[in-house]
């Protein structure tokens, strides 16, 4: 919208944004008119802008200190415009996704929106195309303190008109939303879009989260994606589900005559998951808070195991549906479920891809299933099968990480260097506070 003397009116504005390691969406914004000159060179960006905590502090020991500049480069076919929502004052919602580049433009390392292009291109390489859906829990705050009933229609009704505002926002920027749900919890709810395939997941994991939180403010509530509100709470988790398809279309998960449907390739993908998942957790349920949800009975994953339908399992063979004749070899997924918002969704897709591939390149086989609860099982049970348990505390999972050498080795070194001196100074940050201050801090932060 232009600006004169006789109808003065807000610039429209344009965001170049990126989800940095710590999942917070970061950026600058310029006049929406010169957006086309810009999309060639982008804005700058600063290296130790990388090692920010979600705290907003800079780590101490980053590798990059006051030194070097990069270019934060949009990418066109990423753009998000939310034109109308619910308040008709609210300024326009309008970004671009972006990859950080050096100068002269050559990829940065520590960029994981490009570690997740560079893996989806590995699996290219094999054939493969990877497609992916993240479902997404939150809490709504600043509703009627009324209690409803989990799941019920009361709960759907007592955010008004939210939920159709919602919809009707992804829908807008081509999410391709699929449902609002009320959850289990109390001001719980899911949203869930259609799967899409390689970057373009993990970018609409991030569209899904910021319009929640920008139609939330226009009906003067906050949204918080926490993965745990308060001590004792319901939980919010990221599911991811994934499938993998021939660059022809065709799916190779599914085997109709196979056990539980897993084709050959399924399984070593699913077994290479398994191997690496208790480092995993430091990149995809990355923050202490994550760990008061990863317990057992949370229906959130403490071992790691496959089950088929199995929500203790921390990687779930989804269910198809038979009624209305869908091909079931095009529903077939398998779910991860020890993720969080906590988590940069573009890397840590990427690192279950990394450890998924691992598998198959390895041809490794298949142990750790069971379609029990894993904490039912005795030690020895567990043990027989191969189930390992997740780690207890984000102290734990970034040990686990640094001594899981095979992983580690497929990441950049910069990417990891940077990532695990920021998580080092969040960890210093936290030590101290109780779970209960743990919780309303983490809440304002996701």
């Amino acid at each position: 919208m232009s600006q004169n003397n006789n109808n003065p009116a807000p610039m429209r504005l344009t965001s170049f944004v990126t989800t940095d390691l710590c999942g917070i969406t970061r950026g600058r914004s310029l006049p929406e008119s010169e957006v086309a000159e810009q999309l060639v060179t982008g804005c700058g960006w600063v290296p130790a802008n990388s090692a920010l905590t979600p705290q907003d502090i800079i780590a101490d020991d980053n590798p990059w200190g006051s030194h070097g500049d990069l270019r934060l480069l949009p990418d066109p076919s990423s753009r998000v415009r939310l034109e109308y929502g619910p308040d008709a004052q609210a300024a326009q919602l309008d970004y671009l996704h972006g990859d950080l580049v050096t100068t002269t433009g050559a990829p940065w390392p520590v960029c994981p929106r490009t570690l997740l292009r560079e893996e989806i291109a590995r699996y290219r390489e094999l054939d493969l195309q990877v497609t992916a859906a993240f479902e997404h829990e939150f809490n709504l705050l600043g509703l009627a303190d009324e209690h409803a009933a989990a799941f019920s229609l009361q709960a759907q009704r007592q955010t008004g008109n939210f939920g159709g505002w919602l919809m009707s926002a992804l829908e807008q920027i081509g999410a391709e939303p699929e449902m609002f749900l009320p959850e289990y919890g109390r001001n719980q709810y899911e949203v869930t879009c259609r799967p899409t395939q390689g970057v373009a997941a993990a970018d609409r994991a991030v569209n899904v989260r910021e319009v929640t939180r920008e139609i939330a403010r226009q009906f003067g509530w906050r949204s918080t994606f926490t993965p745990l509100l308060a001590p004792g709470a319901v939980t919010n988790g990221v599911h991811l589900h994934l499938s993998l398809q021939r660059l022809d279309g065709t799916p190779v998960f599914y085997d109709e005559a196979a056990p539980s449907n897993l084709s050959k390739l399924a399984e070593h993908w699913a077994a290479g998951v398994l191997r690496h998942l208790p480092a995993l957790c430091a990149l995809t349920a990355p923050t202490a808070v994550s760990y008061l949800r990863l317990k057992p009975h949370h229906w959130s994953a403490a071992y790691a195991c496959l089950g088929l339908r199995n929500r203790e399992a921390a990687l779930r063979i989804c269910p198809v549906v038979e009624i209305g004749g869908k091909p079931k070899a095009r529903q077939f997924n398998l779910e991860f479920r020890p993720m969080d918002a906590t988590a940069s969704p573009h890397l840590a897709m990427a690192a279950v891809l990394i450890a998924g591939r691992l598998g198959m390149q390895q041809e490794l086989p298949l142990s750790a299933v069971t379609d029990v609860d894993p904490h039912s099982l005795s030690d020895a049970q567990r043990e027989e099968l191969g189930i390992k348990s997740l780690p207890g505390s984000l102290e734990e999972a970034q040990r686990l990480l640094l001594a899981d050498s095979e992983l580690c080795a497929q990441l950049p070194p910069a990417l990891l260097q940077t990532y695990v001196s920021m998580k080092r100074q969040e960890q210093a940050l936290t030590r101290e506070l109780s779970e209960e201050q743990l919780c309303e801090s983490y809440a304002k932060f996701y």
